[in-house]
C-alpha cells in the first residue's frame, strides 16, 4: 500500500511537548500518516536500545520507518569510498534496529573528477557497500540512491537508475522537489511527473518500480539547482502534488512518499494522503477510494 509520513519531527511535534524519536510513530499514526524517516543526515549516533524503542514504537502503530544517511557520504570520490561505505553500514545497522529496510543516501559530488568517471567509482563503492551490508547480514535492507537539486551533483533520474540497474537491492528515491529544482522548475504539470514515472517504470523491474521510495516538498531554486525546501503553505513554489497523485492512481504504484516540509512536515504529509485520496475516489470506477 502507499505510505506517507514526515522526515524528522516536525515543529507541531515539540509545540505539543513531545521530545524523544520513540514516541514520533505513535504520534505519526495519530495524525493519520503510516511511515516515518529517521534523520541522521549528520551523523548516525543512535545507540541500539534508543533505535529499539523506536522500532518497537513503530510496529505497535503500524509506521514503517527508514533513515536517511549522513549527508556528507561521496560515492563518486575515490578517497572517500571506504568511509562512504562504513556510513552506508551504520545506516542499515541502525535502521535493521528499528525494524526498518530502507537507507536513503545522496550520491555525492564529482567534484573536479570527470562526470563519467565519478558515476563509475560511484557504482563500484555502493556495490561495495552492497557486499558489505550483505557480509554483515543485512540482506533485507535496501540501499536507496536519492535524485538530487543541483546539475553539479551525482544524482540524476537516469543516474540513480543506472545504479539500481547495477546494484542489486536498492530502490530508487525519487525526490520530485530535488527533480523540479534542478531543471529550475521543471516539474510543471501530470505529464512532467508520468515522464519520470514511465522513465522509471521503463528502467527497473515492476516490483522496485511500484514501491519505490519518494521524497516530496516545495522547492525554492537559483539557476544552480535547489535553495532550500519550503512548506505547502509558501506560495509561488512548486511542484504541485497534485500533479502527480492522479499518476500514482492511473499506474497503480505503492511508494512510500515522506515529506520534507519545512518545519510542517507532517501537516503536508497528511494533505498528501487526502490529495491522494481524492484522486482514487475519481480515478476509480464505482467513485471511492
Amino acid at each position: 500500500m502507499i505510505r506517507f509520513g514526515p522526515a524528522g519531527n516536525c515543529d507541531r511535534f515539540y509545540a505539543e511537548g513531545y521530545k524523544a524519536s520513540e514516541q514520533a510513530p505513535a504520534w505519526i499514526a495519530a495524525q493519520g500518516l503510516d511511515a516515518y524517516e529517521y534523520a541522521a543526515g549528520h551523523g548516525v549516533t543512535i545507540r541500539e536500545a534508543a533505535a529499539r524503542k523506536i522500532g518497537d514504537a513503530a510496529n505497535a502503530a503500524g509506521v514503517a520507518v527508514s533513515i536517511h544517511a549522513p549527508y556528507y557520504i561521496n560515492c563518486g570520490n575515490p578517497e572517500k569510498a571506504e568511509s562512504s561505505v562504513n556510513y552506508l553500514l551504520r545506516s542499515a545497522q541502525a535502521v535493521s534496529w528499528m525494524g526498518g529496510s530502507r537507507v536513503i543516501f545522496h550520491p555525492g559530488s564529482p567534484g573536479d573528477r570527470p562526470r563519467g568517471e565519478a558515476l563509475r567509482v560511484a557504482l563500484d563503492t555502493i556495490a561495495a557497500a552492497r557486499a558489505k551490508l550483505d557480509a554483515e547480514g543485512f540482506h533485507d535492507v535496501f540501499l536507496c540512491p536519492e535524485t538530487m537539486g543541483r546539475p553539479s551533483q551525482l544524482g540524476t533520474l537516469d543516474e540513480v537508475l543506472l545504479i539500481c540497474q547495477s546494484v542489486e537491492r536498492t530502490l530508487p528515491t525519487v525526490d520530485f522537489a530535488h527533480l523540479h529544482a534542478a531543471a529550475c522548475g521543471g516539474m510543471q504539470g501530470p505529464a512532467d511527473f508520468e515522464a519520470v514515472i514511465r522513465r522509471m517504470l521503463d528502467a527497473l523491474d515492476p516490483e522496485r518500480a511500484h514501491h519505490f521510495h519518494a521524497h516530496f516538498s516545495r522547492i525554492a531554486y537559483t539557476a544552480k539547482g535547489e535553495r532550500c525546501h519550503m512548506t505547502f503553505a509558501d506560495a509561488g513554489y512548486g511542484p504541485e502534488f497534485s500533479h502527480l497523485a492522479p499518476v500514482l492512481v492511473r499506474y497503480g504504484l505503492e511508494p512510500t512518499i515522506i515529506c520534507e516540509s519545512r518545519g510542517t512536515q507532517a501537516d503536508d504529509a497528511g494533505t498528501m494522503k487526502r490529495i491522494y485520496r481524492e484522486a482514487c475516489a475519481q480515478g476509480s470506477p464505482d467513485g471511492r477510494a
